[in-house]
């Protein structure tokens, strides 16, 4: 697993604004004024402890982008590849339900909604934020999650803006995914070999 915490912080001469969604405002913006009170944030968006570590080392290692971003905040860009993880995340909850042939990114996150129920109020960003989540794991809404996950796999993968809480909804619908798994092991008593950073 990933371990940040040799990377060095120093404080920046000016804030670092990031938009990220905050009660109440899906379009909000988040300031953040020392390196310690950054790192706090992006230590808070780890995925639960319980998840498989295939998983959780794919997502730290966004987290660990994310982290980088204080120093230079394109990083940032890479770091939502985060996607990457959650698409593996899929393919291990719901892979077993479409063929191989069918099963792509965009199909898997359908399944999520079609199949597994998943609503707009289960997602804890969207219930504290408002919004809706939804549409861009059906098609609905433009562009879709798998589309911004292919743009930045096969094409602007380091151009333009960071999508506003982007890891935060990764890490939902990541927890999402294995709410039966992480219940399943709570029920049995199973405690995870390696801390995690959520």
């Amino acid at each position: 697993m990933t371990d940040p915490s040799h990377i060095e912080l120093t404080d920046r001469n000016q804030p670092l604004l990031v938009a990220w969604p905050t009660p109440g405002n899906p379009g909000g913006f988040l300031q953040f004024e020392k390196a310690a009170d950054w790192r706090h944030f992006v230590d808070g968006l780890g995925i639960d402890p319980r998840i498989p570590d295939i998983v959780r080392a794919k997502f730290e290692r966004a987290q660990t982008l994310y982290l980088l971003g204080w120093a230079d905040f394109s990083v940032v860009k890479a770091g939502e590849l985060a996607a990457i993880a959650l698409e593996l995340a899929l393919i291990d909850r719901y892979g077993g339900y479409i063929s191989k042939g069918k099963r792509t990114f965009a199909t898997l996150l359908k399944h999520m909604v079609a199949s597994d129920d998943l609503t707009d109020a289960q997602i804890p960003l969207v219930a504290r934020c408002g919004g809706t989540v939804v549409g861009q794991l059906t098609g609905a809404i433009r562009p879709t999650l798998a589309e911004r996950r292919n743009t930045l796999a096969h094409g602007d993968s380091l151009e333009g803006l960071p999508t506003g809480g982007l890891l935060e909804l990764v890490r939902d619908l990541i927890n999402f995914a294995y709410r039966h798994f992480i219940a399943e092991a709570e029920n049995l008593g199973v405690l995870t070999t390696s801390a995690g950073r959520s």
